[in-house]
């Protein structure tokens, strides 16, 4: 038995339970069993007009029609539960919207198949999927490839526009090129061209900023060099200009 979480005092589905339960509401809704069908037969029969009965050719003919019905939806079921079971150790994407129109994606490996009532259940992430919710399965190279260039993409918008690029930006900006340099060709056909250049620009604006701060940093050693020397030339000055006066003081005491 499934156990709801809990929110805000109030049980919340998890999307396995919205999954099966409108998996569920939908083959209430559209479909009709053998016994529904006998149901509605009976009821037919009970309440026709007395005077203009129903010939019994005309049952036949409908129980005939409920019967191929009832073969096409048996091989419809056969034919998902193939196509369930050929998705076991295969990576799929479900898509699960619940009754407020929100949306939920579920990824991961399909480890088993349930099948129960003519529905297949996936079972993902210990969790069971109907599959009606089944949107994409994929070879686990392609989602890797494709997690990494929306994280890539994601970093990337997030950076300031060229013209208000910092020296404060450069570790994003070189984590971001290392990440694309490390890419494979293949994981790199996920990265649209438009974003390649754009990255390459950005990694000359912070060389260029990087060449402007050594030259000023450099300009500011040789001013502090100037000053430096001037100081000690001032200085220089000063201890010739004491040496000489001392010089004649001992040259007058001599006289």
């Amino acid at each position: 038995m499934a156990i709801a979480p809990i929110k805000n005092g109030k049980p919340v589905e998890t999307t396995s339970q919205v999954s099966i339960k409108e998996s569920e509401k939908k083959k209430n809704n559209s479909t009709v069993d053998k016994d529904q069908f006998l149901q509605l037969l009976v009821a037919q029969m009970k309440y026709q007009d007395p005077l203009e009965p129903t010939s019994n050719t005309e049952y036949i003919s409908q129980y005939a029609t409920f019967s191929e019905l009832e073969q096409m939806q048996n091989m419809s079921a056969s034919l998902e539960l193939a196509r369930a079971s050929s998705l076991v150790g295969q990576t799929v994407l479900m898509k699960v919207t619940d009754s407020a129109g929100r949306q939920t994606s579920v990824q991961g490996n399909v480890d088993y198949v349930y099948y129960e009532n003519n529905k297949a259940y996936l079972s993902i992430n210990g969790e069971l999927y109907s599959m009606d919710d089944l949107d994409t399965v994929a070879d686990p190279k392609y989602l890797s490839a494709y997690s990494k260039a929306a994280d890539f993409l994601n970093t990337y918008n997030k950076l300031p526009i060229l013209q208000l690029v910092t020296l404060e930006d450069e570790d994003t900006i070189k984590k971001l090129d290392e990440t694309y340099q490390n890419m494979t060709d293949y994981e790199k056909k996920f990265i649209g061209d438009d974003y390649v250049k754009g990255l390459k620009k950005y990694v000359e604006k912070i060389e260029e900023l990087k060449a402007g701060q050594k030259e000023e940093d450099g300009d500011k050693t040789e001013d502090v060099d100037k000053d430096d020397e001037t100081d000690k030339t001032e200085e220089t000055d000063k201890t010739e200009g004491t040496d000489k006066e001392n010089g004649e003081g001992e040259n007058t005491d001599k006289k």
